[in-house]
């Protein structure tokens, strides 16, 4: 299969193909997994993320977000932003950093952290979804104009046997639908062992809620 404007080589996905395509924008996202599932659906859709993208495809963008967010969107997907800092389960190096860190280190990546979320929650973008785990009080103290997400789901409900949940806010966009419940409710992400990519497997997003947006939203 491949996305005929571009003729580039794609996943078939089993989606049928969108009569409406739009310009998408996946921000922070290297696997191409949310990118590719709208290409499949034959959206004009871009990645972009600060490191490379690890299907090297020409449709990705190395660079800060940030800097492509005015380039005229239909809709932007923000994959996975840094976590690190915002999440419940990473408060506590606020108080007791890790070896070799400071607390200031910490605190000042936990303002990055928010200032980031913040520019893509109030981007110029008619249609945004960030998802994202729960976040600490800290966290919501520091995003500007911060609101409580609009919904939270599971991998489960869209066709893999984990537990991880993940919360989106959404602008103009209906929820998103559970596409197929499966049993399973593995915590796999919360039991992986210590790595150099644990990282970037831990962030890693689901193929099955990829495609759902694309087929819900696209």
């Amino acid at each position: 299969m491949t996305y005929a404007a571009h003729g580039l080589p794609l996943f078939d996905s089993g989606l049928p193909e969108t009569t409406d395509p739009k310009k998408i924008l996946i921000a922070c996202e290297t696997s191409g997994i949310v990118r590719n599932a709208f290409l499949a659906r034959g959206h004009d859709a871009w990645s972009v993320d600060v490191l490379p993208s690890e299907d090297k495809s020409n449709r990705h963008i190395i660079g800060d977000a940030r800097d492509h967010l005015n380039e005229g969107w239909d809709f932007l997907m923000v994959a996975h932003p840094p976590c690190t800092r915002l999440c419940n389960s990473g408060v506590r190096w606020l108080h007791k950093p890790p070896e070799g860190r400071t607390k200031s280190e910490m605190w000042e990546e936990l303002e990055e952290a928010a200032n980031l979320f913040a520019a893509f929650l109030h981007a110029p973008i008619d249609r945004i979804c960030i998802e994202n785990p729960v976040m600490h009080k800290h966290a919501k103290a520091r995003i500007r104009d911060y609101r409580e997400f609009s919904q939270s789901i599971q991998p489960w409900q869209f066709g893999h046997g984990e537990v991880k949940r993940t919360c989106l806010w959404l602008k103009n966009l209906p929820k998103l639908k559970p596409t197929k419940i499966v049993d399973g409710r593995e915590a796999r992400i919360h039991r992986m062992p210590p790595s150099a990519d644990r990282w970037k497997e831990r962030s890693r997003f689901f193929t099955g809620i990829a495609e759902a947006m694309a087929l819900q939203w696209g």
